[in-house]
């Protein structure tokens, strides 16, 4: 079905109709005889005939419609017209009179113009004219709605003047903006009461000058964009546009209430919070900007804003129930940078009365000074270096008790007076300055408190000068007079240093001379020293300190002879007897030494002796196996119950009972109840071991057998005394006859196979 045409498309197709009559007259014109009044006169017509053609977009083409002509002078019978370009043979077509026809829906928002070109060819495709370009423009309708392309926000400061700009909202519309198809126009739909929009630019404004956040923080206005310059009969769109209504500091900063009252510890420490007093403000933080006084101004208490702006009370100086246990002040607020007139003039709070009531702890015993400073001389003992005091702030006014904590300090206190005194002599040379703690407690049982107590030891001079040297030599090409050294000293005391130097005993070889710079100099009063000389030289220094009093000592100074080149640099020394002297106190502790190693000695020395002394008066005969029988002829070997090594093995095994107290130990064995199955090889192997390889003592027996044969038995006397290791004639391989118990026994004092060998050695 064919849709009803709007009054726009009307319009635009009888504008159509009326281009194409005016083409059409002009072609007629154009085929009336040219009038020529001269030859000189005459003009050549051109042979292309025709204007610029024009075609309405989105015209139906249920079948082609006519369009245009092409016109040449040369064309007739014989010849014929083709076109080529854009949208040539597919959305226009020529025929052989120059008739040009549209056979597709043009868009003119996707393509506004064609470029062609008209050629005039004859039966034989021959050119008959020039090619000649042509344009095929498509006019526009109004086939396109506005369009907002984007979302619109703004914002605007409350109490802006009246036409602030706000914001500028535009849209677009596809239509040629050259017509009034594409000419837009704005208005407000909703929030005109507020705001204005100019209708060409969109540009929004204010109205008035009462805008008021904290009344209304947003407005939302609604836009239409409408194209035909408004006419009813043009396209629209509508958008929202947000406007937020930001904030400036136009409201007063107020109390919640009149007057406030905290309760606050005496032992609150200073700069800590009391409490806040909050703050009603309309406005946004980022603009409240209060500032606090304190009326009449206050040396314990001062306000300070917090991080949302409200007012922190803080404790400037301490507080003392004892002194005063309540305060009363006025708080005032302002605002900097506020807007007037204020929304809130009318009787704002802006000042508050403040109550602080102090209130009562048990408080910690308060020394008089944060630290105790006191000199003392050192190597002296002191009764009163000076008196540490502390008392109970508290009304109850309690007694205090002095102590220091550190048991091992050298200082001591009386715990009721709190007065220092030395324990023992200080030594600045070893600690130059003590410190350490004081504790004052309340007593019974009250609160404790700690102070630090600084005691600077204060020198005396009570050390010795020491001397301080490198090597010193005398070279053998040395002559009269040479520097050979120089020497200086140290002293630990802390003192102005004046030290002083002299030859303590007279030198034939050396003199000193002082260069008053707390050194000296070694200088030769002759040469001629030789290598082969055996003499050794020293010289003894004096040193003074110049103290008070004075201090010195007397040091043995070596000096070698050597061998020097022409620099005087040393090739070959003879080394000097080094005496220096050694203190008493080093000499005692050289002897005790002594004495204790000697008679440590001399102690382990007797013990030997003594026990060589009683197993030397062991005869051999006293030398033998300790027995113990239970029947005349023994158990067999498979009877373990007879005797018990345990108590050998123990024996052994315990350093209390060593093997070298000899046999008399054993002898106290008493029979054990029962024996420990397959003990006596074992220990057989360990005690022969053991006899055959110390050298020191003299062998004896201690290994007890189950019985004894006699003289008689094949196996004889187990005493080591009679028989060796090597070098017995013996055949003990019948000792394997006697069951597991004795083949370790026979593999001891058997012969291996290099002993049965028939050497003859």
């Amino acid at each position: 079905m064919m849709r009803q045409m709007t009054a726009p498309e009307l319009r635009m197709g009888l504008f159509a109709l009326a281009l194409t009559l005016s083409l059409t007259m002009a072609e007629h014109m154009d085929q009336k005889p040219a009038l020529q009044t001269s030859p000189v006169l005459h003009r050549h017509k051109r042979e292309w005939l025709w204007n610029n053609l024009y075609v309405e977009e989105e015209r139906p083409t249920y079948f082609q419609y006519y369009l245009g002509k092409l016109k040449s002078t040369k064309s007739g019978d014989r010849t014929h017209y083709v076109i080529d370009g854009e949208g040539a043979n597919t959305i226009f077509k020529v025929d052989d009179k120059g008739d040009i026809f549209v056979t597709e829906r043009l868009d003119r928002e996707v393509k506004s113009k064609y470029h062609l070109r008209a050629q005039l060819l004859d039966t034989s495709n021959n050119l008959v004219e020039k090619v000649e370009e042509f344009v095929i423009l498509v006019t526009d309708i109004n086939d396109n709605d506005p369009v907002f392309t984007k979302s619109f926000n703004a914002s605007i400061k409350e109490r802006s003047k009246r036409g602030s700009k706000v914001i500028e909202v535009t849209a677009t519309d596809a239509d040629d903006p050259t017509t009034a198809n594409g000419e837009l126009d704005y208005k407000l739909l909703e929030g005109g009461d507020f705001f204005n929009i100019d209708s060409t630019t969109g540009i929004i404004t204010t109205k008035y000058e009462n805008l008021d956040r904290e009344t209304q923080s947003s407005y939302v206005v609604v836009v239409q964009a409408q194209d035909l310059r408004g006419l009813k009969q043009g396209g629209t769109a509508t958008t929202s546009v947000t406007i937020a209504v930001s904030d400036i500091n136009d409201n007063i900063a107020t109390f919640s209430k009149s007057s406030y009252v905290f309760s606050v510890k005496e032992d609150m420490k200073r700069g800590q919070r009391i409490d806040t007093m909050v703050l009603e403000d309309r406005d946004e933080i980022q603009n409240k900007d209060p500032i606090f006084t304190i009326a009449p101004s206050s040396d314990t208490f001062k306000m300070e804003r917090s991080q949302i702006k409200d007012g922190n009370l803080m404790l400037k100086q301490g507080l003392d129930y004892e002194t005063k246990s309540s305060y009363t002040f006025f708080v005032h607020v302002r605002e900097n940078h506020l807007q007037s007139p204020a929304d809130n003039k009318d009787n704002p709070l802006i000042k508050a009365q403040v109550t602080i009531q102090v209130l009562d702890v048990d408080e910690q015993p308060e020394f008089s000074k944060s630290i105790y400073n006191f000199n003392v001389i050192e190597e002296i003992m002191v009764n009163n270096i000076g008196v540490v005091s502390a008392r109970d702030p508290d009304q109850a006014n309690k007694a205090i008790r002095y102590s220091i904590e550190d048991k091992d300090s050298p200082i001591g206190i009386n715990p009721i007076t709190g007065q220092l005194f030395t324990v023992r002599k200080l030594d600045r040379e070893l600690v130059a300055n003590h410190m350490f703690q004081v504790k004052a407690k309340e007593e019974p049982n009250g609160l404790e408190s700690f102070v630090n107590v600084n005691i600077l030891v204060i020198d005396i001079n009570d050390n010795k000068p020491e001397l301080s040297i490198e090597e010193i030599f005398v070279c053998e090409n040395d002559m009269a007079g040479t520097v050979i050294g120089t020497i200086s000293a140290t002293d630990k005391d802390d003192h102005l240093l004046a030290f002083s130097f002299t030859l303590a005993k007279p030198n034939a070889n050396f003199s000193v001379i002082d260069n008053n710079d707390n050194t000296s100099n070694i200088v030769l009063k002759h040469g001629g020293f030789s290598l082969k000389d055996s003499r050794d030289y020293v010289i003894e220094i004096g040193i003074s300190d110049g103290g008070r009093p004075p201090m010195s000592s007397i040091t043995s100074l070596p000096i070698n002879v050597c061998r020097c080149d022409n620099k005087r640099i040393h090739t070959q020394c003879k080394a000097a007897q080094l005496k220096m002297g050694v203190s008493v106190h080093a000499l005692i502790v050289i002897l005790v030494c002594i004495l204790i190693i000697l008679v440590i000695v001399i102690l382990i020395a007797m013990r030997k002796r003594h026990q060589k002394d009683a197993l030397v008066t062991l005869g051999k005969s006293e030398i033998h196996e300790q027995l113990v029988t239970y029947d005349e002829e023994g158990g067999g070997e498979m009877d373990t119950n007879g005797y018990d090594v345990s108590i050998l093995t123990s024996a052994r095994n315990d350093g209390s009972m060593s093997m070298r107290q000899g046999p008399s130990l054993y002898a106290m064995v008493k029979k054990p109840p029962t024996a420990c199955k397959g003990d006596m090889a074992v220990m057989i192997e360990v005690k022969k071991d053991e006899a055959d390889h110390d050298r020191d003592e003299i062998p004896y027996d201690t290994l007890h057998i189950y019985g004894y044969e006699g003289p008689e038995s094949l196996a004889g006397s187990l005493s080591s005394l009679d028989s060796s290791s090597t070098g017995s004639n013996l055949d003990y391989d019948f000792l394997n006859d006697w069951g597991p118990r004795f083949r370790t026994l026979a593999e001891l004092y058997g012969v291996d196979g290099s002993e049965r060998s028939d050497s003859p050695y």
